[in-house]
């Protein structure tokens, strides 16, 4: 079998389509590092640019870190490598998330590798209105397979269940934007330009519902030098929720793996998304989050879906930036 070469362009390639994952408020929470001798991908958290406030638990983190992680491992099947993925590999050693092996060659391409390769640069969150155009339900269900496939459980509620799932969101988006920590954190992760290439410009900030269907973060009210017009989102809006059995850093890992396979799978059909965190930072709201009639749960993100038109992307980090020196 031929062997390829982890040089160092292949290797910009593959920490370049990393960095392409989401992260809260855009913090890019993560740093790479290669060991020649094993040719093991080391990818591990930047604590430097933790959110505290919103994430004091690191739940969120972990799951950025695994959105990178599943990027890694697309862009290294891309490139003709079978990766084994190991999370938190060493007890000793909690800043390690993620190790990927890349000693071995791919015999075949896995169906779906390419469409999800080209995905991972077209992907970005989408914080404006989409139409009411429904998502098919065949499409729906192939993101409900994508979730299944990274360990984890993607729910479609219906009417009544989003309604409620949306209320408490509206109730941690108040809570948020009235709690002065939460308020200073986020203020300082927003930014009038592209540098630094990490938070959140203020052009990519959206506007806000008109007619109040939508509880979207609204880092405006932060700062009314840049408040945003308020706009008609969709009545209906699709939401899917993200749910592990268990919630240990490793569910959280997977849970970033399984968000970013959905999210993935959904732009490679041309569906919207953007990602409903809020109620997940205030830990009475997660825990009503669950669904009541379901088997106990821990969820982890809603995820609005649609259509409508493409959104403004978040400035990324550049591969050299986030490579360990020693990589």
């Amino acid at each position: 079998m031929p062997t390829l070469a982890l040089d160092a362009a292949a290797l910009e390639k593959l920490v370049s389509a990393a960095v392409a994952a989401p992260s809260i408020h855009n913090s890019q929470p993560w740093h790479f590092r290669l060991d020649p001798e094993t040719s093991i991908l080391e990818v591990r958290a930047a604590r430097e640019r933790a959110v505290p406030a919103a994430d004091p638990e690191g739940r969120a983190m972990h799951i950025s870190v695994g959105a990178a992680v599943l990027n890694l491992r697309v862009a290294a099947r891309h490139l003709g490598w079978a990766p084994e993925v190991r999370l938190l590999p060493d007890p000793a050693d909690p800043d390690l998330f993620a190790a990927v092996r890349l000693d071995e060659t791919s015999p075949v391409r896995l169906p779906g590798t390419e469409s999800l390769y080209d995905a991972v640069w077209r992907r970005h969150s989408i914080r404006t209105p989409f139409t009411d155009r429904p998502v098919p339900a065949d499409v729906l269900d192939q993101l409900v397979a994508a979730a299944r496939e990274e360990e984890t459980i993607l729910h479609l509620p219906g009417r009544e269940e989003t309604d409620r799932l949306l209320g408490l969101t509206a109730e941690a988006e108040r809570r948020s934007t009235t709690d002065p920590g939460k308020r200073a954190e986020s203020r300082d992760w927003i930014r009038s330009g592209d540098v630094p290439a990490y938070g959140i410009p203020a052009r990519a900030l959206g506007p806000q519902d008109r007619e109040g269907h939508l509880p979207m973060r609204d880092f405006s009210s932060l700062r009314p030098a840049e408040h945003r017009p308020p706009a008609t989102f969709e009545h209906e809006p699709r939401i899917a929720v993200l749910t592990t059995e268990r919630d240990r850093p490793a569910d959280w890992l997977r849970t970033g793996l399984a968000l970013q396979h959905v999210l993935l799978a959904a732009t490679v059909h041309e569906v919207r998304a953007s990602l409903l965190h809020q109620a997940m930072e205030w830990p009475d709201l997660r825990w009503t989050v669950r669904e009541p009639h379901l088997k106990p749960e821990h969820v982890q993100m809603l995820i609005r879906l649609g259509y409508g038109p493409e959104g403004s992307p978040t400035p990324r980090m550049a591969a050299a930036d986030v490579l360990d020196p020693g990589a």
